[in-house]
């Protein structure tokens, strides 16, 4: 309780302090202005209102494309991880799980190597087999922009969705599968009867998280593509600290971050209370 306190519930209670003050880095509190920050968020043409739903805009968008990449990948790879020879298995699973412990600059740097416009390792080659003409500016121009950090989230993150899927597959009980071989259901069939209700929960926390992470993303996008091309791949976050660090704004920007966290505690109940619907009419109808 003392950590929660200490390192949580202190945090937010200051930050929403601020968030109705006149704060700035230079000068400090101005002065209690209760709730005029948020007016500047929600005031159309103000700068604060373009920067806000331009970074939620852009954040939402990160989301939808990149969070059913990262449960269905994750969910396949646990499933040919599964059916692998003992002896193999954790071979494989530390293969795909490792690019989890690399850091967010590290992977930054591998694609950025790689899809570098002027010389980098996927232009070349696409270029030497003929596919390409003339090198694509990957992380110059849209969608290739969002495409890679697409792509670098899934690979940097994978590998841990991956292994909460795979102790949920170890959790199944063998003779649920043995007795559906026996009548002679196959791998698609018992997938959906068995394999995908019987981990059901940890899909939906696998999902939850990933949603979460994906809304907070971040180092990607800064060290990659920098935000651009022309702020299209600037999430939220991004707005935010170019609210506080670039504007001097510390108290805009703590609104900024209040309503950030309002909307991914909706999300994630939203996303919580759904399949709980969807359950509750299968067995009104099934009856």
């Amino acid at each position: 309780m003392i950590c929660f306190a200490l390192f949580w519930l202190v945090p937010l209670a200051y930050g929403l302090y601020m968030s109705l003050c006149k704060f700035s880095l230079t000068k400090g509190n101005g002065g209690f202005v209760g709730l005029e920050n948020y007016i500047k968020i929600f005031t159309p043409g103000s700068m604060y209102f373009e920067s806000f739903f331009r970074g939620l805009k852009q954040s939402l968008l990160f989301v939808v494309g990149s969070v059913p990449l990262l449960v269905l990948v994750a969910l396949a790879l646990a499933l040919i991880v599964d059916n692998l020879p003992a002896r193999c298995r954790t071979f494989f699973r530390t293969i795909y799980f490792m690019s989890y412990a690399i850091s967010v600059t590290a992977v930054a740097a591998i694609f950025k190597w790689l899809f570098n416009s002027n010389g980098g390792y996927i232009n070349n080659i696409l270029l030497r087999l003929g596919i390409l003409q003339e090198p694509v500016h990957w992380l110059e121009d849209q969608p290739f922009a969002w495409i890679v950090l697409i792509l670098a989230t899934v690979w940097w993150t994978v590998g841990y969705n991956m292994m909460l899927f795979i102790n949920a597959l170890n959790g199944i009980d063998p003779a649920l599968h043995e007795a559906a071989e026996v009548d002679g259901a196959n791998f698609w069939q018992r997938l959906r009867a068995i394999t995908l209700p019987s981990i059901r929960s940890v899909t939906s926390y696998v999902t939850l998280t990933s949603i979460i992470a994906s809304f907070n993303m971040y180092g990607q996008s800064a060290l990659i593509t920098k935000g651009g091309p022309l702020n299209s791949t600037s999430t939220l976050i991004q707005e935010i600290s170019n609210t506080i660090f670039n504007n001097n704004n510390l108290g805009v920007g703590n609104a900024m971050a209040i309503m950030m966290g309002i909307i991914v505690m909706l999300m994630a109940m939203a996303q919580q209370y759904l399949p709980r619907e969807k359950a509750e009419i299968s067995e009104v109808n099934g009856k």
